[in-house]
């Protein structure tokens, strides 16, 4: 049997090595088979365990959201990424950035960089959401909100500590759109900021209400 009809056995582009033993069981050496799948570049190997059909046979593109949530766990995709995901700020964001309540750690992959912020336990918790995919599959990626807050905890260098100071760099430093930075829901921002415990959130929590009972001006 050929690889490509081989991997017609795979259902997703994304799968672990579980599944790949599955498809390949019947050789007397599956381990070896692997081996020269990986060499042909019939399946690539994301890390440890986890792997991606190679382009030949890329039925269609896979999802780096959903690989961030495989790479490392338990995480969710937040901070730069996900502000732009949810067209917050212009720029692409070349690694997919996420938060955990584990260690902060930096992937380094054949499929790109996924970053992982590490972040306090009940911080962690509040402002996910999931993301159902055409296939029936999902990730987690924080809402706006919360995306923004853990972008600001994160910039340890920037000296903020006034309303103004902090509108003047999410519109000049992020790059934040204004129109979005307007739509956020300050029920959200407080409760986030609740969680947090962090002054800086609670500084957006105040900010994003002032902007809502004054229109934006």
């Amino acid at each position: 049997m050929t690889n490509a009809l081989l991997l017609k056995s795979i259902p997703y582009e994304e799968f672990d090595y579980q599944t790949l033993l599955d498809v390949v069981h019947g050789y007397a050496r599956p381990r070896m088979k692997i081996s020269a799948m990986l060499a042909k570049g019939d399946i690539i190997r994301v890390k440890k365990g986890l792997y991606i059909l190679g382009e030949p046979l890329r039925r269609r593109p896979f999802c780096r959201e959903l690989l961030a949530n495989l790479v490392y766990g338990p995480s969710y995709i937040s901070l730069e990424y996900a502000l732009h995901y949810h067209g917050l700020t212009p720029e692409r964001v070349e690694a997919v950035t996420s938060v955990t309540c584990g260690r902060s750690r930096t992937f380094a992959t054949p499929v790109g960089t996924f970053s992982y912020r590490m972040i306090p336990l009940e911080a962690f918790r509040t402002g996910m959401d999931r993301v159902e995919l055409d296939d029936g599959r999902s990730f987690l990626v924080a809402i706006p909100e919360k995306a923004l807050a853990d972008r600001i905890v994160a910039d340890r260098g920037a000296g903020i500590s006034t309303q103004k100071e902090l509108h003047e760099y999410l519109l000049s430093s992020l790059r934040i759109d204004p129109g979005g930075l307007r739509e956020l829901d300050p029920v959200r921002v407080a409760e986030i900021a609740r969680a947090y415990r962090s002054r800086r959130v609670k500084l957006l929590a105040d900010l994003i209400s002032r902007l809502h009972r004054r229109g934006g001006r």
